[in-house]
């Protein structure tokens, strides 16, 4: 299935994990992917991959956070190949657990630098290209604690509560220009954030607890959903929290 030929795709932090099964499927469907990191190794890898399965793909390196840095990284990518139809906004940091005291001003300001600012930075570059065609979707990647919170985990939770309070202010302001914007916020998806404590038989016995499908998410299924929101048959949607979880959050 094609159904994204001839679209330009950016999707951050696709250098491993949930962005990079984001853009792999976005080039499976036919996009032009601009593959950000602010890592160039892992941009480079994936870059190689959807090139190698035989879709066009370009690096991005810079730190969403970077509002001089990305802007720059955005516009050369750009010029190679064409203006952004599809924004997905994944790019994050998980932060560990801390109690409310321990989070410090710099642990806190970085979380909303990197997941808050970081999507405010990237949309700030592509909208105005998508305003001139009279269309474009953009794909926030938030989480089932931004909808639900948890404890020791205030500034994580709170970056990601921010991002779909973005999505409902932009899918209201944008429409004018038939711009869908939604939000993914996945649950719990294997990907390297938890490393070795996955692994573990209390993660496990509260997996098989508190979530009713008694399994993580792959990330391809929320690649599946990203692509369905990128595409055409998404436009009457926008402005809406679609969670990923396994039936952990309802």
């Amino acid at each position: 299935m094609k159904n994204l030929e001839g679209r330009v795709a950016l999707v951050t932090g696709a250098g491993s994990g949930i962005g990079r099964s984001d853009a792999l499927v976005l080039a499976e469907r036919g996009a032009t992917v601009i593959v950000n990191d602010f890592d160039q190794k892992v941009a480079g890898a994936t870059v190689a991959q959807i090139v190698g399965a035989g879709g066009r793909a370009v690096p991005c390196v810079g730190d969403v956070g970077d509002a001089t840095t990305i802007t720059e990284a955005i516009d050369a990518a750009r010029r190679q190949v064409g203006d952004i139809d599809i924004l997905v906004n994944n790019a994050g940091i998980s932060g560990r657990q801390q109690e409310f005291d321990a989070i410090s001003d710099a642990d806190l300001s970085r979380m909303f630098q990197v997941h808050v600012m970081g999507a405010w930075y990237c949309t700030r570059a592509v909208l105005p290209g998508m305003k001139v065609r009279g269309r474009g979707k953009i794909i926030n990647t938030s989480s089932i604690l931004g909808m639900a919170g948890r404890k020791r985990s205030s500034h994580y939770a709170g970056a990601k509560a921010a991002l779909i309070g973005l999505t409902k202010a932009w899918a209201k302001e944008f429409a004018e220009w038939n711009i869908q914007v939604n939000v993914v916020a996945p649950g719990r998806v294997r990907t390297p954030i938890l490393g070795d404590f996955a692994d573990s038989e209390e993660y496990k016995r509260d997996l098989q607890t508190n979530v009713p499908l008694r399994r993580r998410g792959e990330p391809e299924e929320v690649a599946w959903l990203v692509a369905f929101l990128a595409s055409d048959e998404s436009d009457y949607i926008t402005g809406q929290v679609i969670s990923p979880n396994g039936g952990e959050v309802i």
